[in-house]
């Protein structure tokens, strides 16, 4: 069986270790030795724990031979992007400047997932202070894609996709401030979810009241972004968008039960971009074939969409800028030059600029809801091309089948910001691969807050195709 332990979805380990058909001990140790094996070739972890996490998995293991109350996730290993604060191990934030930086305390979504027994046995790749759709940093230097190592993983949560898509990990934390989830969880083929604002609380958003940032799932299955999803939901005292807010039962919501009959769906190829490559756009058009064979109705998408990349653009640098002009100032040479170089951008903006993208921010997310007085949903492709070359740099323009398209983010990922900045739930699952063979994202977008409905469409798509027969050949 231990051969095949790093295919098992957490779902799946959860049931074996209560029925104690699997030790947490064994489980945490095949765990380690896979990360120990493919850190080299993949590059995505900047910290691992092994005498911590078998410590815990030791202890885990005594509480089930003791019979003891276990949580919804007891022994099962995750890891956590190294933006999110785990207390007393190492957290740099993709950074030289915070190399050795350790926090004391864990940030609420990570203090969440122990509380259900999980056990943190690594830190994942980040670009400094997650800046980037790519995943490389001066500190650790480039995350390579888990299916084809000439190709990104993505970004900014490379280390986190890469993790769960070659098997090191079934679960880990993630962060979405532009698609930071979804962008690598489509590029390798996983399931990311940018929950709705206020579902999962951010203690570490420095602008709690403005903020377009999200602490996220990312797993290979709906049901194991479900099950994150439940132990990390709920209200807390630190961010006041999840007051008032209690977690849905996303467990039941992630079983593939019924069909989508009744429910219509919003479908858009192109979100403000022009080009999507062949190979998308075949999946995708399979991809709202199949959904319309679960009984959905479809309805194309014939409004035009506003510029999106600008308001989200001034509203993120402007931040940025507040929050690193000054530790540019003094250790810019230090840090990522794509970093320094956005920060510049917002140099002329003002405070009446980013009031004005905050305007904007608020007829963006009234005009979605119009959207959805009439839909259930909004179906888009997650990414307008697969994954990157391996070198791309952010500031080149990118190629879709050949033809060189322009500036990155606009052209490869048009479609994630939107939901940033509107707090509307997005979820990122496979829905093919290209010819060759690197996964196409399909991107499902609900109603706000209704994030259970989000888990049910993409359980009901999962189920419905094969997609998770395949993985990568390492």
């Amino acid at each position: 069986m231990t051969a095949e332990l790093w295919q098992l979805p957490a779902a799946t380990l959860r049931e074996q270790i209560a029925a104690r058909k699997l030790s947490p001990v064994e489980l945490t140790k095949a765990v380690l030795d896979r990360a120990d094996r493919l850190q080299p070739i993949l590059n995505c972890f900047i910290t691992l724990v092994p005498d911590q996490a078998m410590a815990a998995a030791r202890e885990a293991e005594q509480a089930v031979m003791q019979g003891k109350a276990l949580g919804p996730l007891h022994g099962i290993p995750y890891s956590v992007k190294d933006l999110v604060n785990t207390a007393g191990v190492r957290t740099t934030f993709g950074s030289r400047l915070y190399e050795t930086n350790v926090p004391r305390d864990d940030a609420v979504a990570a203090a969440r997932l122990k509380a259900a027994g999980a056990i943190l046995f690594g830190k994942t790749t980040t670009p400094e202070f997650g800046h980037k759709a790519l995943t490389d940093a001066p500190l650790f230097g480039r995350t390579r894609n888990a299916w084809n190592a000439e190709r990104s993983s993505g970004g900014s949560s490379g280390g986190a996709a890469v993790a769960v898509a070659a098997g090191i990990g079934p679960i880990g934390i993630a962060t979405d401030g532009g698609g930071s989830t979804r962008i690598p969880a489509s590029a390798n083929g996983m399931v990311g979810f940018k929950q709705s604002l206020g579902v999962v609380p951010h203690s570490q958003a420095p602008d709690a009241f403005g903020n377009y940032t999200y602490v996220t799932p990312m797993t290979r299955t709906v049901m194991d972004t479900a099950l994150m999803l439940q132990a990390m939901a709920g209200p807390h005292p630190v961010d006041p968008w999840s007051i008032g807010i209690p977690a849905q039962d996303y467990i039941s919501a992630a079983r593939p039960d019924g069909d989508l009959r009744g429910k219509r769906i919003l479908h858009a190829l192109r979100f403000g971009n022009t080009y999507v490559a062949k190979d998308v756009q075949v999946a995708f058009e399979a991809a709202l074939t199949r959904l319309r064979d679960l009984g959905a109705e479809l309805i194309e998408l014939d409004q035009p969409v506003p510029d999106m990349e600008a308001v989200w653009k001034i509203i993120n640098h402007t931040t940025w800028r507040a929050r690193f002009h000054d530790m540019i100032l003094r250790d810019g040479e230090r840090m990522s030059p794509s970093l320094v170089r956005q920060v510049a951008m917002a140099q002329d903006w003002t405070g009446a600029d980013y009031q004005k993208a905050m305007f904007q921010r608020a007829e963006i997310f009234r005009l979605i809801q119009r959207w959805f007085e009439k839909a259930d949903y909004l179906v888009t492709p997650t990414l307008a091309r697969t994954a990157l070359p391996i070198d791309q740099d952010l500031f080149e323009p990118i190629t879709i089948d050949g033809i060189d398209v322009g500036e990155l983010r606009r052209n490869f990922f048009p479609y994630c910001m939107a939901f940033n900045i509107t707090g509307h739930p997005a979820l990122s699952l496979c829905c093919g691969y290209d010819s060759e063979g690197l996964p196409i994202g399909l991107q499902i977008v609900g109603h706000f807050r209704d994030d259970a409905s989000v888990l049910r469409a993409a359980a009901l798509y999962e189920a419905s195709e094969d997609w998770l027969a395949r993985w990568p050949s390492l």
